[in-house]
């Protein structure tokens, strides 16, 4: 496997930002729908990631998309792909 197509193959995830408080650092929640495999119900679950961002172009509220890359400290395993949507006030 090259270099080139292992960049690729990193996941990609659509969430909210929910803290930016931090130092080029946003905490991203994002949610999951999936149907039981038993009881074939709807679930909801959310789960928040901590992700790198250099620029500090993201905000609290802003739609973001990480992208996951090389453990940068203790938490942070991703880092702001793109701002999708502004938060409107």
């Amino acid at each position: 496997m090259s270099k080139e197509n292992s960049r690729n193959d990193r996941k990609v995830l659509r969430g909210t930002v929910v803290s930016d408080k931090m130092t080029k650092t946003r905490v991203v929640s994002v949610e999951r729908i999936y149907r039981h495999s038993l009881y074939e119900k709807t679930l909801r679950e959310k789960k928040k990631y901590y992700a790198h961002d250099e620029a500090e172009q993201s905000k609290a509220g802003d739609i973001v998309e990480i992208m996951s890359a090389r453990p940068m400290s203790k938490l942070k395993r991703w880092r702001v792909f793109r701002v999708v949507e502004k938060r409107s006030k």
